[in-house]
């Protein structure tokens, strides 16, 4: 089974893929509207035969919803409809500061584009792991 999870930002969308087992940063891409930004979504879904989407939540870091992970959820839903795929929506926390860590720890400069794609990566590992800890298959 494949994931495609999704970092979304408010100019950038990080995304990563995964079969089911590792997550890997597959692209970054600026944001337009919704209808390009789905259409661009829904092309790598067809392209890489994904199943789920995973979507990067913002929680403020009491676990609580702000605007942010009401926009997010807002975004998300609507291009769930659009994909048709069934869609988690997954704690984002500390993913991108994870993500520059993991550039710095490479011996690279944290540039935006590659944090949004390994955000996104970071964000689908955690899924990922947390269905390995339940004793779940992906």
């Amino acid at each position: 089974m494949r994931y495609l999870a999704l970092d979304l930002g408010d100019r950038r969308i990080g995304i990563a893929l995964s079969d089911g087992i590792l997550a890997r940063p597959l692209e970054m891409f600026y944001r337009s509207s919704r209808a390009a930004d789905f259409a661009h979504i829904e092309a790598l879904v067809h392209q890489h035969q994904v199943a789920t989407l995973i979507i990067g939540l913002p929680l403020n870091m009491d676990g609580t919803e702000g605007a942010q992970a009401a926009w997010v959820r807002n975004y998300g839903a609507a291009l769930a409809q659009a994909v048709e795929l069934p869609t988690i929506f997954w704690d984002e926390r500390l993913t991108s500061v994870e993500a520059e860590e993991v550039l710095r720890t490479q011996g690279r400069h944290p540039e935006k584009h590659l944090i949004d794609a390994i955000a996104a990566a970071v964000i689908l590992q955690s899924y990922l792991d947390h269905l390995g800890n339940e004793g779940q298959k992906p």
